[in-house]
């Protein structure tokens, strides 16, 4: 599969949108095109909530946590950044099939995204960001399946985000005294 745009690839930090990321390089690579990765977000509770108590501050830290979530998402799949390929990283705040086809706008661009639940169930809740792709965009598009893996995890856990550890401090804390050598009391 060659073309002359940009590979842009729906990423979340979900199994199946690293297996996609995963898919996506690959094909940038053997298309020597650039690598958009884009995360779509909404602030929690969706945008009519946030329209009712709006607050600036809390809308920073949601940017910054989907900004640090994609740049998690290399770090899984790849252990960091492709150093042999130009990449982009994009978050964009909205629904995540609507963002990536405003991003994916032109015709020679490749549209990668992985192919979510497949239940009835899933898509009711979560809606079809897959099938939204491919009936709205402009471009080609690639629909990754999920890694055969999760089929093997519990119903409960196949669709949710991993979150990256925090970086953690320490401290340094006295010994404990040792009971065979009591120090002496003044």
């Amino acid at each position: 599969m060659s073309h002359s745009g940009r590979v842009v690839v729906g990423v979340s930090g979900t199994p199946t949108s690293l297996q996609a990321l995963r898919a996506a390089v690959v094909e940038a690579r053997r298309s020597r095109s650039q690598l958009v990765a884009v995360l779509a977000w909404t602030p929690p509770g969706g945008e009519i909530s946030y329209r009712r108590a709006p607050c600036p501050p809390l809308l920073r830290v949601w940017e910054d946590e989907a900004a640090r979530r994609l740049r998690n998402s290399f770090d899984e799949a790849f252990g960091g950044l492709p150093e042999d390929l130009p990449v982009e990283l994009v978050t964009v705040r909205g629904e995540a099939g609507v963002s990536l086809v405003y991003v994916a706008d032109r015709s020679e661009d490749l549209l990668v995204v992985g192919a979510g639940p497949h239940d009835a169930w899933a898509r009711l809740f979560h809606g079809s960001t897959t099938r939204h792709c491919v009936g709205h965009a402009n471009c080609r598009v690639l629909a990754v399946p999920a890694p055969e893996l999760l089929a093997e995890l519990p119903r409960s856990l196949r669709h949710r985000v991993p979150v990256a550890p925090r970086e953690l401090t320490t401290a340094v804390l006295p010994a404990a005294p040792d009971p065979a050598h009591p120090e002496p009391r003044p």
